[in-house]
């Protein structure tokens, strides 16, 4: 029977699997999922840059920076976000299938979110307790600095590859749209926030922001695990086990996903495109440092980008919706290729500095938002989480090839050309971008040829064999 309102009218009712939820039911389920996400994002979005100046102040080089702050983090998602996703579909209990996991996760998040705010005082009691003509602070410090943050990777890879199955779950299909929308405007405004209030006080504060942001992670994931509810969800067939097959599994996964050429061609494109800015989101805060600028001032540049990102969303997305991904990517990529290789003969101070950056900062943006829907237009739809779990894989893979090959020619340059520490070489980060964006931008236009060539934009099917 429909359940009716005041006005005697059939209220909206809203499923999700078993689970039913009336209008202000889904209202609250999504203040509780952002509140989680607002937890998660504020840690995502300032845990990063604030490890990243402590553990340079370490005296480490650019190129051991780039293993620790984003190879290894890279590199345990390639192995274990599949595993830790396999395990809980299969999961039955009585407190839902991602929950447990959640649950199970968070403490070393805050373990090692705590660990780190205390990795100063820690190193010199290590340094102590071996001798001070043994050990240098430096190096305590870096070894506690290493085991805090490999615990916190550990659980937020984790941690990650559950927080968005747990909504896939509990979201009712027709409002998921919404919801991924609501999601990234969250997210978004963590990035504003931090950028704007906290990012100045990355050097002088680290204790007090590292202990925050883990009471605020561990309330808020806590707290958004005890509200939301999961639903039952149906029996795992009789003949399946988990334990056998995985060979068979392995090389059907690959055979789909990496057999035929223009898939190959399609997930090689993201994957380049995506690692252009790379070198620009790694090391461009010890370039903001070279050139003088103060934390502050970056933390603004970084707070209006992020809010142009937020209020540009929807038009953006709607252009990629009339034009397709393939082409409007094609143009903002050709615009952000062209401002990376004039900011690397450009940029000589502060002000230059901030227009070019704030410059490809909104088409990179730009440029996401717009190319947001590439593997839902491109991919089977059938087989689309499989074969976007393999784009994932190998942007993972070459993520973690990557970084460390670009900090390493920084320090080789560095000890050549720049010996007193200046921090001359970071002007070639505007040019590592715009060349590795540049190849990205011709595979995108062999993309789209092959797209043409499959049906383009009226006729466009995607091949399964």
């Amino acid at each position: 029977m429909d359940k009716t309102g005041h006005n005697g009218k059939p209220k909206k009712i809203w499923h999700a699997g078993t689970l039913t939820y009336t209008t202000a039911g889904v209202f609250l389920l999504f203040i509780w999922l952002l509140w989680g996400d607002f937890a998660w994002s504020m840690k995502e979005r300032a845990v990063g840059l604030i490890a990243g100046l402590l553990v340079k102040s370490f005296g480490i080089s650019d190129g051991l920076y780039s293993i620790l702050i984003v190879s290894i983090p890279n590199f345990t998602n390639i192995f274990l976000m599949p595993v830790v996703s396999y395990r809980s579909d299969r999961h039955r209990g009585r407190f839902g299938r991602r929950i447990p996991y959640l649950l199970m996760y968070t403490p070393l998040v805050l373990i090692g979110l705590i660990g780190l705010a205390f990795t100063r005082q820690m190193g010199n009691i290590l340094q102590q307790s071996i001798g001070t003509e043994i050990i240098s602070p430096n190096t305590a410090n870096l070894i506690v600095f290493t085991v805090f943050w490999l615990l916190l990777d550990l659980g937020t890879t984790m941690t990650n590859a559950l927080f968005m199955a747990l909504s896939n779950d509990v979201v009712p299909a027709e409002l998921i749209g919404r919801f991924v929308a609501m999601f990234r405007a969250v997210s978004l405004g963590c990035a504003i926030i931090f950028n704007s209030f906290l990012l100045k006080y990355a050097e002088t504060r680290v204790t007090l922001i590292f202990l925050s942001l883990a009471l605020l992670y561990g309330f808020g994931l806590i707290l958004m695990c005890a509200k939301v509810k999961e639903g039952e969800y149906p029996p795992l067939p009789a003949t399946e086990d988990p334990r056998r097959g995985m060979a068979d599994a392995v090389r059907t996964y690959f055979k789909e996903c990496f057999a035929m050429p223009y898939y190959r061609w399609v997930i090689g494109t993201f994957v380049v495109c995506a690692l252009s800015p790379l070198p620009i989101n790694i090391f461009i805060i010890f370039y903001v440092k070279a050139l003088g600028i103060s934390l502050e001032t970056f933390g603004y540049t970084q707070a209006a980008i992020f809010g142009f990102a937020m209020v540009a969303s929807y038009p953006l997305g709607a252009l990629a919706d009339r034009y397709h991904p393939l082409r409007v990517g094609m143009a903002s990529m050709g615009i952000l290729v062209i401002i990376m290789l004039a900011g690397g003969f450009f940029i000589e101070n502060a002000l230059s500095f901030t227009i070019v950056y704030a410059a490809q900062g909104v088409f990179i943006m730009s440029y996401n938002t717009l190319t947001a829907s590439y593997g839902q237009r491109l991919f089977p739809k059938a087989l689309y989480a499989q074969f976007n779990s393999a784009l994932q894989m190998v942007l993972a893979v070459f993520t973690v090839l990557a970084a460390p090959v670009i900090g390493g020619i920084l320090t080789l340059v560095e000890n050549s050309f720049y010996p007193d520490g200046s921090g001359g070489q970071y002007f070639l980060l505007f040019f590592f971008g715009g060349l590795i964006g540049f190849a990205g931008l011709v595979m995108l236009a062999v993309v789209y040829h092959h797209y043409q060539k499959l049906g383009g934009d009226k006729n466009y099917q995607p091949p399964l064999s």
